[in-house]
Order: structure tokens, then C-alpha cells, then sequence
């Protein structure tokens, strides 16, 4: 960036007293708060992101200097929810993904599956087990989702990011007009609480020998192929 297009040290003060104005009036809004999704708290919270990203860009371009602050964007944040008070239907939303760390043992679990199936009905396998394509097929067809969770490591799977969303709304869609396309519809506004699981809120963490840590994230060392799997499961009351 050229001087001439430089941010005068003027404009770089300025938007700092823009930041602690914004500080300001984000700690009173907390302190003030109506209750757990008081729309005035998320916008003072936004004003505050705006006014610290604004102050970080000019303090980078006068001085190449930056702030310790991460300004979450608009995309990780949800609005305040604007849905039924008293919904009568709920749709819950869930993505799973895994790495396929151990392919030989995906595919082990695979046959037995297959080969006690046509076994029980006197018959001879395909061999769909035999790709690992057909053994995913197979293995979430014959496991719920929650038990594939649950026993992930016996199929050779490590876990990745997963997310939950639940939905309300006055009436349950129509059998079957969500199947194909099931997240493309979602109104952030009627998400009444979300739940994420991901390794990026471990990134800051020294060494990663916290065992609350490898809970959720475990070093899959080398993978040979990765799937991601969406779920998505529709429940109306």
C-alpha cells in the first residue's frame, strides 16, 4: 500500500476510541441483558467485532502492526432466534464427518455384515463389502448413525468435526420434500441451539496430551482415505 493511501495516525486513534466505545456499551448491554438471547447484547456484540476488525485493518496498514484480537465473522454466528414461541414441530440436523484411518478393518466389518446376511437368508454375498465404497453402504445401512458414533474405532473410523442444529416450526414439513437436499433450507433464525464438536477449538492448546481433549480429537497419524458423512434426521411433534 502506497503512503498516499496510508490511514493517518489520526484515523488509527480514532478507531481505537471506536473500540472502547464499543467496549463500553457491549458490558452494558451484558450487564443490562433481558434475558439469554437479548437481541440488544448481539448487537452490541457485532458492533463491537465491527469497531476491533476496523481498528486492526488500519493499525496493520499505518503501522504493520496487529492486534491480538479473532473477530469471529458473520458466518459463525447464529441470530438471535425468531421462531415459535411454542413450536409445534422440531427438525434436528446433524453432520458427522470421519477419516477412514484403517480401510482393512473398515472392510473386515463390512464382510462379516455381508456374509451373516445371506447367510440368514441361505444364500451367496455380491461382494459389495468388498470396496470400501460397499462396505460404507453397507455398515450405515445395517448401524444407526449413533451407533456408528459410538463404535467408530471398531470400524476403523476417526472421528472429525460434527455439528447439531434443532430447528422449530409451526408445522412439520412434508413427507419427503426435505430428502434431497436436507441443510440447504435452514433458517438460522429458527435454530434454537446448535452444538459443534471440532478440532479448531483445540488449536491453541500446547501439546495435546489433555485428555479431556483427546476426547473429541485423536491423532489419526497417516490416513489412507477420508468420507465425510451427513445425517440428517426430521423429527415432528
Amino acid at each position: 500500500m502506497s503512503d498516499a493511501a496510508q490511514p493517518t495516525a489520526a484515523e488509527v486513534r480514532a478507531a481505537a476510541e471506536a473500540v472502547k466505545t464499543a467496549l463500553d456499551r457491549h458490558l452494558a448491554a451484558v450487564e443490562g441483558r433481558s434475558g439469554e438471547d437479548d437481541p440488544a447484547v448481539s448487537e452490541a456484540f457485532n458492533q463491537l467485532a465491527a469497531a476491533a476488525e476496523a481498528y486492526d485493518e488500519v493499525l496493520y496498514d499505518r503501522y504493520d502492526e496487529v492486534t491480538p484480537f479473532e473477530i469471529p465473522g458473520a458466518e459463525d454466528t447464529l441470530p438471535p432466534y425468531a421462531g415459535p414461541e411454542e413450536p409445534n414441530a422440531v427438525s434436528v440436523l446433524i453432520r458427522r464427518d470421519y477419516t477412514v484411518a484403517e480401510p482393512q478393518r473398515l472392510l473386515a466389518q463390512a464382510q462379516r455384515v455381508e456374509a451373516a446376511e445371506y447367510e440368514d437368508i441361505g444364500g451367496d454375498g455380491n461382494g459389495a463389502g468388498a470396496t470400501l465404497p460397499g462396505a460404507l453402504g453397507i455398515l450405515f445401512g445395517e448401524f444407526e448413525p449413533d451407533e456408528i458414533a459410538s463404535r467408530h474405532k471398531e470400524f476403523g473410523l476417526e472421528e472429525g468435526d460434527s455439528t447439531l442444529w434443532v430447528t422449530a416450526t409451526d408445522e412439520a414439513p412434508e413427507a419427503g420434500e426435505w430428502l434431497e437436499a436436507p441443510f440447504e433450507q435452514v433458517d438460522p433464525q429458527q435454530v434454537v441451539c446448535r452444538f459443534d464438536v471440532s478440532a479448531v477449538f483445540d488449536d491453541e492448546d500446547d501439546d495435546g496430551d489433555d485428555e479431556d481433549d483427546l476426547e473429541f480429537v485423536e491423532d489419526t497419524g497417516d490416513v489412507d482415505e477420508a468420507v465425510d458423512v451427513d445425517d440428517a434426521e426430521d423429527a415432528g411433534r
